[in-house]
């Protein structure tokens, strides 16, 4: 079994998620370079927060820099003869963006939604046994709508105060089973509130009528989130898209014996490691980059910590008082480590991007690594067309930042 210096797998990991190499920042990104960061990640989580920026908007700016948002939008939510739809919204790694041939690779999980049930829907339907039926045939007559506009056609009484993302009415919970269940996707959103529309009229016919056998496709997902990941735990591939043990490890079985992965041994690492055959190692990592809390190099934390050595949660649904680093932390980026921990947030208002506060990691030198995130942090506001970086209080960091 061949052997790998932590280091070395660090380095690998960085250079599948396209964050090992220090990039250019003096103009912004083409389109075709945000499509093949996107292509690197394989999904995009959506997150509802935008306390700095929307989570799906930022792995792009980490990798590429200073980008034209529209982009992904049109991605995501444009669908014309010219610029067909790229990305299609789904549960993969918690709710995200993938690419539209992916759909197929999902069916097995939107079958189980088929025969279970999501949320309290259940309870809802031996209520109201009729409302998907009636949800349906709103969306078939109007076209795309929010779970509130059918409400509205349906004439349903909200009682108290209603929310796309809290106190959700019985027609939400409705519209998020039928999306789980596949029968209805999202073909745009409005003030980023789900749009449902049937999905044969958000996907092409090619995509829904492709069958694959949920081993298949399980397969597929492993070698994807191996591709993505270079180096990974059978508990990190199997967390990429959300599968079982069982799935995942049936997979990794299979491909390890067509030589699609290969087992390897990591010093220091507490369980056998898989490395996809087309992985590179490069000699060193030089990128600087802050990474959104929900980005795919960070978003599942056992491995964050087995790599970086760095202890990371967002701290969103702890109160204020408990908070360690902050609201909204990003982690920083830096030659190949996690140097620091910056908690930020876009204040519009004043076109103002706020250091609310911002830590040192370890013994490293706050002079060090300074100059290097100003730099970011300022290409972050530029891209975020907000004039001035204004530097707070709190942290071992922000007098070197200043």
């Amino acid at each position: 079994m061949q052997e790998m210096s932590a280091a070395a797998a660090r380095r690998t990991a960085l250079a599948a998620q396209g964050l090992a190499s220090r990039r250019s920042r003096t103009r912004p990104a083409s389109k075709a370079a945000v499509h093949a960061a996107i292509e690197t990640t394989g999904l995009l989580q959506i997150d509802s927060v935008s306390v700095v920026v929307r989570a799906h908007y930022a792995p792009a700016f980490s990798r590429v820099g200073a980008y034209d948002r529209t982009i992904v939008d049109d991605a995501a939510w444009t669908d014309t003869a010219r610029r067909p739809r790229r990305m299609v919204e789904y549960w993969a790694h918690e709710a995200a963006l993938l690419p539209v041939e992916d759909w197929p690779l999902m069916c097995w999980r939107m079958e189980l939604y088929q025969h279970g049930r999501w949320g309290g829907a259940a309870r809802i339907l031996d209520r109201e046994p009729t409302l998907v039926d009636d949800v349906l045939a709103v969306i078939g007559e109007y076209g795309a709508a929010s779970a509130g506009e059918i409400e509205k056609h349906l004439d349903v009484e909200k009682p108290g105060r209603k929310g796309p993302w809290w106190d959700r009415s019985d027609v939400k919970v409705v519209c998020e089973q039928l999306f789980a269940a596949g029968v209805v996707s999202v073909p745009a959103r409005s003030g980023f509130v789900r749009q449902y529309d049937l999905s044969e009229r958000v996907l092409p016919v090619a995509v829904l009528r492709r069958r694959v056998e949920e081993s298949d496709a399980v397969r597929t997902l492993i070698e994807k989130s191996s591709r993505a990941l270079g180096i990974g735990t059978e508990p990190d591939l199997r967390d990429y898209y959300r599968l079982s043990q069982k799935q995942s490890k049936a997979a990794i079985a299979d491909l390890v014996e067509d030589g699609v992965l290969e087992q390897v041994s990591v010093r220091g690492w507490n369980a056998p490691a898989y490395l996809h055959r087309d992985a590179r190692t490069p000699r060193t990592a030089t990128a600087a980059a802050l990474l959104c809390p929900f980005d795919p190099m960070i978003f599942f934390r056992p491995r964050v910590e087995r790599i970086f050595g760095f202890h990371y949660r967002i701290e969103i649904y702890t109160p204020q008082h408990k908070r360690i680093h902050g609201y909204y932390v990003f982690p920083f980026l830096l030659d190949g480590h996690l140097v620091a921990r910056v908690d930020l947030k876009a204040v519009r208002a004043q076109s103002e991007l706020h250091v609310v506060a911002a830590y040192v990691e370890g013994d490293r030198d706050a002079r060090d690594i300074a100059p290097r995130l100003r730099d970011v942090l300022r290409e972050m506001a530029d891209w975020l067309e907000l004039e001035r970086v204004v530097v707070g209080e709190r942290g071992d960091l922000v007098a070197a930042l200043r």
